[in-house]
Order: C-alpha cells, then structure tokens, then sequence
C-alpha cells in the first residue's frame, strides 16, 4: 500500500512530467521510446496519442503488454538514484472514435497536451489507453512500494480531484 506522501508523490509526477518512457516489445526484443502521455482518472488509466508510422505503435498491436515509466527531472547536483519514478504494467489497447472512452480519451489528451490538437486532424495518429495492472513506484533510494488493482485505480482517480 502507498502511504498519503507516496500517493502526492505519485500524483506529483503524473502531473509535472508529461512524458514517459514507453517499453514495447519490438521483434521479440525490448524497446523504448519517449511518448507524451495523460491520465484518464475515471478509467483509472493513461492515454497516448501514437503514430502508425512509429515502431512502438505496431508493437502495440502485435504485443499489447507494454511498460510507461514517468520519472522526475534530475536538478543540478541531484543523486540519480534519488530520482522519483513510476513504472506502469499495462495492457495497450486502441481507442478508435467509435469506442465510447473515445470524447474523454481525446479531450484530456489534448487538454494535457495542446500542441497535440492538429495532429488528430492526421489520419496516422491513433489513441491507446494504457490500462495499468500493475505499478512500481520508487520515491527515493531505498523507497520502493508496488501496488496492483484495485489500489492503483483508487489512485489514479484522485488525479482529476487533486488537481481541482
């Protein structure tokens, strides 16, 4: 379980950090790539916004077990290990216009991200929600918690409610 400053911090990175590292399977190997991201507090989930012509986004589809680690920045004479992070096991799953998560997906996405609006006007791009089954989260050197569903949809949820 994640203590009330666990959870602040946890939420204080999914705010602050709007990019992730995205691991994917590519050929039977690890891959990783930077992609924008945002939180879908209801769904308990993350959202991104991919290109077809991106190699993450076919290994998406052909293997839809992928990782997004959110880390924070390191500062000026910072200790590498004491960087906060958070690592997501999620299932990838498209977000076509006709799926009914589709309006939300899309307008927290762009909320998140304005720069990203234009390119939904480009048909290669593509929605996948990230739903996370499992989360590792790493507060500090020796600081290290894991949570699993329910819990971590408890706390993404307060996303939205922290936010306000």
């Amino acid at each position: 379980m994640l203590s009330e400053d666990q959870i602040t911090s946890v939420l204080g990175l999914l705010r602050s950090q709007p990019v992730g590292a995205l691991g994917t399977l590519h050929a039977g190997e690890p891959f990783v790539s930077m992609v924008p991201f945002a939180v879908l507090p209801r769904a308990g989930a993350l959202v991104v916004h991919v290109s077809a012509l991106a190699s993450h986004t076919k290994d998406m589809l052909t293997s839809p077990a992928v990782s997004l680690m959110v880390m924070g920045a390191a500062g000026p004479g910072s200790v590498p290990l004491s960087l906060p992070r958070a690592t997501f096991q999620c299932q990838a799953q498209p977000c076509q216009e006709s799926d009914p998560r589709y309006p939300e997906a899309r307008r927290t996405y762009i909320d998140r991200i304005p720069q990203s609006r234009e390119l939904f006007d480009f048909g290669d791009f593509s929605l996948f929600i990230l739903a996370p089954r499992h989360m590792r989260f790493v507060g500090g050197f020796a600081q290290a918690t894991s949570v699993v569903q329910p819990e971590l949809a408890s706390v993404l949820s307060v996303y939205a409610a922290s936010a306000a």
